[in-house]
């Protein structure tokens, strides 16, 4: 299975988080649950995130509107 890997910078020239924004989260990685989602992908000094698993992780955070 081959995984949907972004750099930090290349993610955020995709839109529409900004790289400090998504630094933030990669920062507070243990306490927001994005390390336990396995958005993060470290291979030796570079970081990488696993697209699928982010927007995953979006998703679960995301609020949901009351009817």
């Amino acid at each position: 299975m081959r995984r949907n890997l972004r750099s930090v910078a290349q993610l955020a020239a995709e839109g529409p988080f900004t790289q400090n924004q998504l630094r933030w989260w990669i920062f507070n990685a243990g306490l927001n649950g994005l390390a336990d989602a396995g958005a993060i992908v470290r291979l030796q000094r570079r970081l990488f995130i696993d697209i699928d698993r982010f927007d995953a992780w979006i998703d679960s955070k995301q609020e949901r509107a009351v009817a």
